[in-house]
């Protein structure tokens, strides 16, 4: 049964994830028993011993999606299937016990139900889904825990950068690195983005919004951009658009918006190449890039103005959101919100 909201004044400024709905969803997971039955109540803290082994050996994992006021009054989740699967991908490299699909989706869906009146539904609004999973066990023990604790949590959210829908500058270090082939890149766990704010905070003071990961290796090709997926748009022989974006190669996280866009380019008529780009190719400008983006599930479909690196600071384009980059987000964006047909079923009614 599809839950329908009667349209409400937006919220002004509700910024991103520091707001949070009344609702929580609970499950334990023990090795002798397993998964507890999904619980529904309201956002409350957690209770933790000091001891938790999430707290001194780092297994926590985490999800994120959002769910959607619908042209119809309904809402829906996107993907989250994609998002269920690959919290088990993360959960089995952290030698966590994974969770049926079914339960996850379920678990999302339940909570949009119970806090239904706080989805926001002024433009580029929607409700963000935090699932997660910890390991509470009390032990100093270094061993995969036998006790876990999945929660699902919601935040009603503008766009994730204030400034909307403007070209974002970022920071190219080369001397830290977001993840290294046989690590846990490919993974959502909490680690990944704790090692990346030292980084943040160099971009910050450098008057930049987010950092370019490059490769471990070499710290010369492309990897991600902070925690989303980076697409560069360069030409055809003919003279279209083609999409050139990194390959999963165990050190970049799949992104669901990733291979949404993939598949939404394609609709448009615009190939997608899968290959190693070398920043050398957006900074020394002989590199044909006429525009690039980040997309993810928190900020969508984020433009990219510029790149500085310790060589000074290389504008792509005419440093504003590129055309390809705008119609992709808007496409996205209309079978989010239920304003073009959904042919691939990716919305889940709730």
């Amino acid at each position: 049964m599809s839950v329908v909201v009667k349209p409400a004044e937006a919220p002004a400024a509700l910024g991103f994830g520091s707001r949070f709905t009344g609702g929580m969803v609970l499950s334990r997971w023990t090795a002798g028993e397993g998964w507890s039955a999904l619980e529904v109540g309201p956002h409350r803290p957690l209770e933790l011993s000091p001891a938790a082994m999430a707290l001194h050996y780092g297994q926590a994992v985490f999800e994120g999606l959002k769910a959607f006021p619908r042209a119809d009054g309904s809402l829906a989740l996107f993907r989250p299937r994609a998002n269920a699967e690959r919290f088990n991908r993360s959960a089995v490299r952290l030698a966590m016990p994974t969770l049926p699909v079914e339960t996850f989706v379920d678990a999302c869906a339940r909570l949009v139900r119970h806090d239904a009146a706080d989805v926001p539904r002024g433009p580029g609004q929607s409700l963000y889904l935090r699932p997660f999973m910890i390991a509470v066990e009390p032990s100093l023990g270094v061993r995969p825990a036998r006790e876990y604790l999945f929660a699902v949590i919601a935040s009603p959210v503008d766009h994730f950068f204030a400034d909307g829908f403007e070209a974002i500058d970022v920071w190219c270090p080369t001397d830290q690195i977001r993840a290294a082939p046989g690590g846990t890149g490919a993974a959502k766990c909490a680690g990944n983005y704790a090692g990346g704010l030292a980084a943040k905070a160099q971009a910050v003071e450098r008057g930049c919004h987010e950092v370019l990961w490059l490769d471990a290796r070499e710290h010369r090709f492309v990897e991600e951009l902070g925690a989303m997926n980076f697409f560069g748009v360069t030409r055809e022989p003919t003279g279209g658009p083609l999409l050139v974006t990194p390959p999963l190669s165990g050190t970049i996280l799949a992104g669901n918006t990733r291979d949404t866009l993939i598949e939404l380019a394609a609709d448009l008529g615009v190939r997608t190449e899968q290959r190693p780009i070398d920043i050398a190719e957006l900074t020394n400008g002989n590199g044909g890039f006429d525009e690039a983006f980040a997309c993810g599930t928190a900020a969508s479909v984020v433009p990219i103005g510029s790149v500085t690196t310790a060589g000074g600071r290389h504008v792509l384009g005419d440093g504003r959101p590129g055309g390809l980059t705008t119609r992709l987000r808007e496409e996205l964006a209309a079978v989010q919100y239920g304003e073009r047909p959904d042919t691939r079923r990716w919305m889940h009614t709730v």
